[in-house]
């Protein structure tokens, strides 16, 4: 199954997921590589066939800021019964910028519950960076859409159980725990418009912003670039690939993140 099918989720969650994938690509499409990993990479399960993944990454140009696109969705039937589908999109722009990078995530453990991640991840210290603070998160308004999902009584606050999740999110993350007999209609009504806003957001003020960094913040952004991205590898997904897939299986996947990473 491919990347794009996202087969296992509801038709609004799928929209919106198509959505996100084809307007990041069809505005950065003439700067972004296309997609060359292998086929057993590019989609994947496990022995028992309770535990299906997919995987889609695209390199940027040299010429061009954005370092690479990662997109990802991963179904498992739990011990339970229930079933666990986890959709992503996250963008990483390279050290020519300080800008944010972007990242969205569903996850749906039952028909009623979902948890939404929506950020731009500061890759500065805001505390001693009080224009990229007023920059990417006051001038943008991105707190209103926090703000506005906060506001529903079928949201509330998620926390992540990583410390280190927590450290690395902007003060306006959308990190939210949905519980609804219409769950459906929310991701529609709510989530749609707000995760396409923030995508917007991102594309227009970061992907194609202007920033200049001297030779100094450059070798900085990489070594924290390279660590987070090391941590991202540690945290999401080098405990759970291999008790959902194998060791086989997940060894492979993480090799070839590890070579894009």
């Amino acid at each position: 199954m491919a990347f794009t099918d996202f087969p296992y989720v509801s038709a609004p969650h799928r929209d919106l997921m198509l959505d996100l994938v084809s307007t990041v690509e069809t505005r950065l499409n003439s700067f972004l590589n296309p997609c060359n990993l292998s086929p057993d990479v590019q989609s994947y399960q496990n022995e028992t066939g309770t535990a299906h993944a997919a995987l889609h990454v695209r390199s940027g140009l040299q010429m061009f800021q954005v370092d690479f696109i990662l997109g990802s969705w991963l179904h498992c039937t739990l011990p339970t019964g229930a079933a666990l589908n986890i959709t992503s999109l996250s963008a990483y722009l390279n050290s020519s910028t300080d800008a944010p990078n972007f990242l969205v995530e569903l996850i749906q453990s039952s028909p009623t519950s979902m948890v939404l991640i929506l950020d731009l991840p500061p890759r500065v210290d805001l505390v001693l960076d009080s224009d990229y603070l007023k920059t990417f998160y006051e001038d943008t308004q991105l707190d209103q859409h926090r703000q506005h999902l906060y506001n529903l009584s079928e949201v509330k606050p998620y926390y992540s159980s990583s410390l280190y999740i927590r450290a690395v999110v902007s003060p306006t993350a959308i990190l939210v725990r949905i519980e609804t007999d219409q769950l459906e209609e929310m991701v529609k009504t709510h989530v749609s418009p707000v995760a396409k806003e923030v995508l917007k957001t991102w594309l227009d003020v970061c992907a194609f912003g202007d920033r200049i960094v001297s030779e100094s913040e450059r070798e900085c952004l990489k070594r924290r670039d390279d660590m987070s991205k090391s941590k991202t590898i540690e945290i999401d997904l080098g405990s759970n690939l291999p008790r959902l897939f194998g060791q086989e299986t997940a060894n492979r996947v993480l090799e070839a993140l590890r070579e894009v990473f």
